[in-house]
């Protein structure tokens, strides 16, 4: 998140101080494939337009919901969380250059930003956690980014950037979560399709968890450690929920198992 974060503050200020230029920057298809432009499909994901409220609206995105990410379902998992963003990258430039409507989104961070608010949202750990706009209309944090999606389209701007960031998650979400369980019950040879690749682990030093690069296993989720000695740090993960309160079992205490 910081490496993002800082790169597109600087190209954001480079267009600023009119050191390069934002038409050298954007995703064109017929630039980049006719004419070796590669360089845009880089560019166009880290560059939010100008200095402005919506510029700091996206930033928020960007450094909120990745730290969460990077803290929540992709802790320890740094080469899985920049193959998801391979992945959302790779698809939204499909995306972008085969389908007219999309076509016009020149600049793909927003929607990229908005992938990661997606993923967050409907990660299972995130369920029942309980948000507020504004504090009056209280939602779930899987609804987050329609609420954002209609906030966003009162003040102006165009649905098919948000919707692009949402289509794009919820395939993610789809192959990441639901593909992997639907494919273990039902037995299926086949049972990922999303496979981080080994180069990647070998780049970023992470163990290689079990069912993750595997097509043919199931899921498995890295275990958490819980320190007795220390149950507020046990937590300390949570606590940067935006809107989250108690857990549901809250009133709940475990018990010793007996033989």
């Amino acid at each position: 998140s910081r490496i993002y974060l800082t790169a597109s503050v600087a190209v954001t200020t480079a267009c600023f101080l009119d050191v390069i230029s934002p038409l050298t920057l954007y995703y064109n298809y017929d630039l980049i494939f006719q004419k070796g432009q590669w360089w845009r499909l880089v560019s166009s994901y880290v560059f939010f337009g100008t200095f402005s409220l919506d510029f700091l609206f996206h930033m928020y995105f960007v450094i909120r919901y990745c730290r969460l990410l990077e803290e929540g379902i992709f802790r320890g998992r740094t080469a899985d969380l920049v193959f998801m963003l391979i992945f959302g990258a790779a698809l939204m430039s499909t995306l972008a250059s085969t389908i007219d409507s999309f076509a016009r989104i020149k600049f793909l961070g927003h929607p990229l930003a908005f992938m990661m608010v997606y993923i967050w949202g409907r990660s299972p750990e995130n369920a029942n956690v309980r948000m507020g706009l504004l504090g009056l209309f209280p939602f779930s944090a899987p609804y987050l980014p329609w609420v954002l999606l209609i906030f966003s389209m009162m003040i102006g701007n165009p649905v098919e950037t948000d919707l692009l960031g949402i289509i794009v998650g919820h395939v993610y979400y789809f192959l990441e979560f639901v593909y992997p369980y639907v494919a273990d019950i039902r037995g299926w040879r086949w049972r990922r399709i999303l496979c981080t690749p080994a180069i990647l682990y070998h780049v970023f030093g992470d163990e290689h968890i079990h069912g993750y690069g595997n097509m043919f296993a199931p899921r498995v989720a890295p275990i958490r450690v819980v320190d007795a000695a220390n149950p507020a740090a046990n937590d300390a993960v949570h606590n940067d929920v935006p809107g989250a309160g108690e857990p549901v079992n809250a009133g709940a205490q475990e018990h010793p198992h007996q033989d």
